[in-house]
């Protein structure tokens, strides 16, 4: 498998750092600026040319991707789907350290069922775009106005994933991807979203073709938001999924994990059991029971 170079992580972050554009967005309202700058290399994907494709239903874009996870140490491992629904045995798949990174996640800039890089946030508020084994670039500066930052799919209905960042006030805003790992301005999708503890979803939950979002509240209830595709308005009326949510710290989305074309959900509770939620593909009831996938999960800092 291939790996990162040696060179450390906080080094080729600072470096990028000092390279970019400094106007930050805080107090300006301004979104965040390209800066085609040398940066750090994504690890590579565990495994991704071996994972089947999904099966081609209505959600035939839903990604079936590996899952990563980065300790408290900063170490970096991954984890291949097993085709049955859960995950082989970890492998280290970068030298670098990762500590000074604050948030991850991975996107799929084409209409197919992989990933082709990562969005990364680091502690002093610059995102890049990491592309599987090759440079990346920083995307812009001041992303720290941001406590939530979630690749959750395109919503906006040109094909590559898109960005949804939400703000200290509860502002959400969605950024579109190009493809390219540039994003356009920011534009605000609603307010209020501060109530949800958890934000996840990368494909389509209820057999429209469109991908979908679900929210978890602080009373721990699960709500779901049908995606329009329409980017100034993206999401239809939330419908409530079920309540008992909160005994969950993590919730995220790898896409497919069962290959049958729909999209799952993944869910950390307190004690570092992972759970699998399989999707139906029906909006009344998004999901079937739960399963249980493994424990000791509580190791990671963040899981993407």
């Amino acid at each position: 498998m291939a790996k990162t170079s040696g060179r450390k992580h906080r080094r080729i972050a600072a470096r990028v750092a000092a390279a970019a554009i400094t106007a930050a967005l805080v107090g300006t309202g301004t979104s965040a600026v390209a800066a085609d700058s040398p940066s750090p290399v994504a690890p590579s994907a565990v495994n991704s040319a071996q994972q089947p494709a999904a099966a081609t239903t209505a959600a035939a874009a839903t990604v079936s991707s590996a899952l990563y996870g980065i300790d408290k140490a900063g170490n970096s491992y991954g984890y291949t789907q097993d085709q049955k629904g859960g995950f082989l045995a970890r492998k280290s798949n970068s030298y670098d350290n990762w500590s000074d990174i604050k948030d991850l996640a991975q996107v799929n800039n084409a209409t197919d069922t992989k990933t082709d890089g990562l969005w990364a946030r680091d502690y002093s508020g610059h995102l890049m775009y990491l592309p599987w084994d090759s440079a990346g670039s920083q995307v812009g500066s001041g992303w720290n106005i941001y406590n939530k930052i979630v690749s959750a799919g395109n919503f906006g209905g040109a094909g590559a994933g898109d960005l949804l960042a939400r703000d200290s006030s509860g502002v959400l805003y969605l950024y579109l991807g190009t493809g390219t790992g540039k994003l356009t301005t920011r534009y605000k999708v609603g307010s209020g979203w501060n109530t949800y503890s958890q934000i996840a979803g990368n494909g389509d939950l209820s057999g429209d073709g469109k991908h979908d979002l679900v929210a978890q509240d602080k009373s721990g209830v699960l709500w779901l938001y049908k995606g329009t595709g329409n980017y100034k308005a993206p999401f239809a009326a939330r419908t409530k999924v079920g309540s008992g949510w909160n005994a969950y710290n993590l919730l995220i989305s790898s896409g497919d994990l069962d290959y049958d074309g729909r999209a799952d959900l993944l869910a950390r509770d307190k004690d570092g059991i992972l759970w699998r939620y399989s999707g139906t593909g029906n909006a009344a009831s998004p999901y079937k029971a739960r399963v249980k996938i493994g424990s000791g999960w509580s190791t990671y800092r963040l899981l993407y």
